[in-house]
């Protein structure tokens, strides 16, 4: 974890930023208005969530503590996903963009649980 000046330089970090771009330009543009405080307010808030738990983790100096958090980020990522297929339910976004959206989500769970391995094996070795 020494060797990360800034949570901005985290793979998991610059995955969960592609995902909520994609999430803000690709997928609340599509919801209506009478979305507006229910699913959009909903999906913003869990996407910025993934996000701001990775940064939070990094900004806590202990292993136990970042990886809590980044378990957060993950609960939050999976929301999102749910909140991206129910849009797809209501006829708000098509197959595609849930493909795309799942695409992505993916690789930031996958490079988020990565991560996690990451902090685990540190604090082992640290012990």
């Amino acid at each position: 974890m020494n060797s990360f000046r800034s949570f901005e330089e985290l793979a998991c970090w610059k995955e969960a930023r592609i995902l909520r771009n994609f999430v803000k330009d690709s997928v609340i543009p599509k919801l209506p208005d009478s979305e507006r405080f229910e699913l959009t307010s909903q999906i913003r808030r869990s996407e910025r969530s993934v996000g701001n738990n990775i940064a939070e983790g990094f900004g806590r100096f202990h292993y136990q503590e970042n990886i809590q958090f980044c378990r957060i980020a993950r609960g939050s990522l999976n929301e999102t996903l749910d909140h991206v297929i129910i849009a797809l339910d209501e006829n708000y976004i098509s197959e595609k963009q849930l493909e795309e959206f799942r695409s992505i989500h993916n690789t930031t769970q996958r490079i988020l649980n990565g991560y996690i391995k990451y902090l685990k094996n540190s604090k082992f070795s640290k012990e």
